[in-house]
Formats: C-alpha cells, structure tokens, sequence
C-alpha cells in the first residue's frame, strides 16, 4: 500500500514540474465545465462563429503581434496628427491670453520681478503644460477607451502574457503598459488590477519606461531634424519613430521586469487565467465620459498643479546670477562632465532635472539656458529649434541620446506622486525614481561610447 502511494505521489511531483501544469489544470477545468454546461442546459442557438474566428486572426502567433503593432501605430499616427492644430490653436490662445495678464499686472503697478514670476514662469510653464498634453490625451484616451469598450485589450493582454510570465511579471501588466501610452501617472493608477502585490509593484516600476504623450513632441522634433528623412512622411514618419521607441520601452519593461522578479522582487509568476470576454457594441457616451473627465481632465489637473511652481523655481535660477553667472548655468556647469560622458551636455541634464514636474517643459528650460533668456522660450518651427541645437553643438548621438534619455529616463512629478499614493511607501517611490535613471544613464552611456568608437 505504501509503495503505490509512493508511486502515485512521485507521478503527482512529476506531473507538478512541468511548465504547464496549471494551465493544463485551467484547460481540464475548462472542459469539464463544458461538458457539464452541454449535459444539462439547452438554449437556443446563436451562431457566433464570427467570434471565434476573428480571435483565432487576433490572438494566434503568427498574426497576433502584427495586428497589434499595426493598431497601435494607427493609435499613435491618429494621435499625433488629430493633435498638432489643436495644440496650436490653443497655444495660440493661451499666450494670447499672455498679454492681457501682463497688462493686469501694469495696471495694478506691480513691480517687474513679481510680473515675470507670474507670467513668465507660471503661467507660461501651465500654458505649455495644458496647450501640449491636453490635444493628445483627448484623442488617445478615448481611442485607448473604445478598444477597452469593445474587448479588444483583453486579447493584448493574451498575446503578451506569455512574454511576462518569462519575465516573471504578470501578464495583466501589458494592460498598464496601454495605459501608460497616455499618461505615466494614469498606467501607474491602472496597475490595481494586478491582484499580486509583488507583481503590482514590479508593473508600478517598470511602467514609465512606456513614453506618455508628454513626451511625444519632443521625440517628433528631434526625429525630424537628426533623421531627416522622416520629414519627407510627415505625421507618418513622427509616429513611426514613436512606435519604435514604444517598442524598445517594451523591450526595456521586460528586462527590468525580469531582473526585480530575480532580484528585490523574486517570487513565482502567478497563474494569469484570463477568459476572453465577448465582443460588445462600443458605448459611446460612456467612452467620451470615462476618457475626457475620470482620464483627461484629471489627469491634466495634477499635472497642472505640479507644473506651476516648477515654472516658478525655473524663472528664480534663470534670474539669478551668482558671479557673472545664472544659477542656471552654474547648474549646467556643475553637470557638463556627466552630461557629456553620456552624449548629452549640462544644460540638457539641468532642463531634465527641472523639468521633472512635468516633461513638457523639458524643451523650453532647455532653449532658455542655450539663448541666456530669462523667460521660457519656445521656437516658431522646427527648423529654427534644429540651428539652435546644432549652434550648441548637438550632434546626431546628442539626439538620439536626448531621446533614449526622455525614454527611460526618471517619472514625472504627477507619476512620482501617484506612486508614493498606490505603494504607500517612500523607498519604493525613491526606487522608482532612482531606478530609471539608472537605466536611462547606462544605456546613453554605452550608446556613446559604442558610437564614438565606430563613428
């Protein structure tokens, strides 16, 4: 009697040891369900063959992936096309809006250093916050909303889940990925649905490497002007450099994800069964209610409130000299030995850096310190932004390590925020602040010391 308990106990171990044992316990859970359901329940038939079909196409290795990519360099073309006229015209209102401020201010005998602390430094810093972020998040989130709405982001998530099971992630983590296209901050909030604790915080850390609309104008005007042959394909040159830097951050993401989930995160990949919801009509109300006030609007809210006295602080070291020289460009200084160890210079370190509250103003701090203006600036055109770059010396390696530097580089204020609230806890904020820029440093510095060699 022992003997076959011994016997059937070793075959229990062996069956346990395989690769996929639970989800040939899921399949056979499945089935039995099945078999169960067709015994004892008669309904009438609805022919839903069309389903079944359009999941084999959508989820199946061979198609699965491409279709995906396609969608989303659509998403992404749509994007950054639907936005750029918004985004002008309400530039143009905002700093229309600029002058009637200033003549409040003269108005009211205010003196010089408060006029250009109010005007140039905040208002200015929310003025590009709002004219930049506001346009692209409007019409990615309710795209990013429909395909949510219809199903279809469950079948994304299947067709990722192998990938993040190998890295010891969870495969609901693709699903944050998604969100964190519009907003770092929003994909960090969207990570409550990873019912594991150790796996929450492995998709809470890693979820910046995925570039947030935010940083999309920046990667625009840096490809057209290094790579100048996507000038010649217009909105769909821009997003497919955009697409390509989703796909090394996607790459990157499953790196890291591996090495927490081998290192300060170790733990065993927990069971991601996911039943494949039905296809369902998009409700359009809902999509517009759900993606403009509970995304959008909030999203741009905090964003805004964390922009402002970062405009404010921008203004104080770019108007104060300290021996014949701005604070700023002590600052810059101070970081020109790192900034060119890693193909970039001090001033972008130091535009980085004060930019953190928000990454659309990165490039504004950083044309003030190149043109020793006191107030932030931004060019006409993308041609006049290209001789001024290469006036300080950029290179092709300085922008593309911009861009690789934008990518993986520190969250923003609103995302650093959003952390420190979902984990409840310093350490961890701190790591996901110090762990990106360790990654974002390495990868430009090796990116510039290969390309010193070969160039």
């Amino acid at each position: 009697m022992n003997g076959q308990m011994d016997a059937l106990l070793a075959e229990a171990e062996k069956l346990s040891a395989g690769e996929h044992f639970r989800e040939r316990i899921v399949s056979e859970i499945f089935q039995a369900a099945e078999n169960i359901t067709r015994q004892v329940v008669r309904k009438k038939q609805v022919k839903r063959d069309w389903e079944q079909k359009l999941d084999n196409l959508l989820t199946s290795r061979l198609f699965g992936f491409p279709i995906m990519m396609g969608l989303l360099g659509v998403v992404l073309w749509l994007t950054v096309e639907g936005a750029n006229y918004p985004s002008e015209l309400l530039a143009s209102l905002l700093f229309g809006l600029e002058g009637h401020l200033s003549n409040l201010l003269a108005s009211l005998n205010a003196p010089s250093w408060l006029h250009g602390a109010l005007v140039d430094g905040i208002y200015r810093t929310m003025a590009w916050v709002i004219s930049v972020m506001l346009p692209p998040m409007a019409i990615f989130f309710p795209m990013f909303t429909f395909f949510e709405d219809l199903g279809y982001l469950p079948r994304v998530a299947f067709n990722l889940d192998r990938l993040f099971k190998g890295a010891g992630a969870a495969g609901k983590q693709a699903l944050t990925m998604c969100m964190g296209l519009g907003c770092n901050a929003a994909g960090v909030t969207a990570c409550r649905i990873i019912d594991s604790p150790r796996e929450r915080l492995i998709a809470i850390l890693t979820n910046n490497f995925i570039p947030c609309n935010g940083r999309f104008p920046l990667f625009i005007a840096l490809g057209t002007i290094f790579f100048k042959r996507l000038a010649d394909v217009g909105s769909f040159g821009a997003s497919l450099v955009i697409l390509t830097l989703v796909g090394f951050g996607v790459l990157i993401t499953l790196f890291i994800s591996w090495l927490l989930s081998r290192t300060i995160l170790k733990g065993v990949p927990s069971a991601f069964t996911l039943e494949l919801p039905p296809y369902r009509k998009p409700q359009i109300g809902t999509i517009l209610v759900r993606s403009l006030l509970d995304r959008t609007l909030h999203v741009l809210g905090r964003a805004v409130v964390v922009a402002a006295p970062a405009g404010l602080i921008t203004w104080i070291l770019a108007n104060t000299s300290l021996g014949g020289a701005t604070l700023l460009a002590r600052l810059a200084g101070f970081l020109e030995p790192l900034g060119r160890l890693a193909g970039l210079d001090g001033f972008i370190l130091a535009a980085f850096i004060l930019g953190m509250p928000a990454n659309e103003i990165v490039l504004p701090i950083l044309l003030m310190g190149y043109l020793s203006q006191g107030v932030m600036l931004e060019p006409t055109s993308v041609e006049v932004l290209g001789k001024i770059l290469l006036q300080n010396g950029w290179t092709v390696l300085t922008g593309l390590n911009m861009m690789l530097f934008s990518l993986l580089h520190f969250p923003c204020g609103t995302t650093l925020l959003t952390i420190k609230k979902e984990t409840g806890s310093r350490k961890w904020t701190l790591i996901s602040f110090l762990l990106p820029s360790a990654v974002a440093f390495a990868a430009c510095v090796l990116t510039a010391q290969v390309a010193r060699v070969f160039w």
